[in-house]
């Protein structure tokens, strides 16, 4: 049995045919890999007894879930336009910089991926970056090396 499989297992234990545990389902599954990987999409689906297409359509359309492998921290740079205007494109190019990815990749260790959102709804703080869940505000480019260098530890 693959390691991939040995964690699903895990993870699927705690869920038996019902449809509604879908999304807590595929949410398990997105923080122990980083992404939904399609093998367990397909188990999602024969377990739940529902269409894999359905499984599909509900992993696509949230920005929450990723077909494709993330870091183990996912940094969002805000581009609303409250961060946009007081520099976030600099924090960005800073980020893409340090860690030699740019947005949308992830870094070859899969330790950090780098990602552009919309708006984090920290508007006072902009510019403003969030990596998994841990919010950053009144940010310049010479603040982020330090940052970046917690989560490498």
């Amino acid at each position: 049995m693959t390691e991939l499989k040995k964690k699903f297992e895990v993870i699927a234990k705690k869920y038996e045919r019902e449809v509604e545990s879908l999304m807590p389902f595929l949410q398990d599954i997105q923080e122990e890999f980083h992404y939904l990987p399609e093998e367990s999409l397909k188990e999602v689906a024969q377990r739940l007894a529902i269409p894999l297409n359905r499984v599909f359509s509900v992993a696509t359309f949230y920005n929450a879930f990723s077909l494709k492998p993330k870091g183990k921290y996912v940094i969002q740079v805000c581009m609303g336009t409250a961060c946009h205007i007081k520099g976030a494109p600099l924090l960005l190019e800073e980020i893409s910089s340090l860690l030699g990815v740019r947005e949308g990749g992830t870094t070859e260790d899969r330790l950090f991926s780098v990602e552009t959102v919309r708006c984090l709804g920290c508007c006072s703080l902009a510019p403003v970056i969030n990596i998994n869940g841990n919010a950053y505000g009144n940010l310049s480019p010479e603040k982020i090396g330090s940052i970046i260098n917690e989560y490498k530890r």
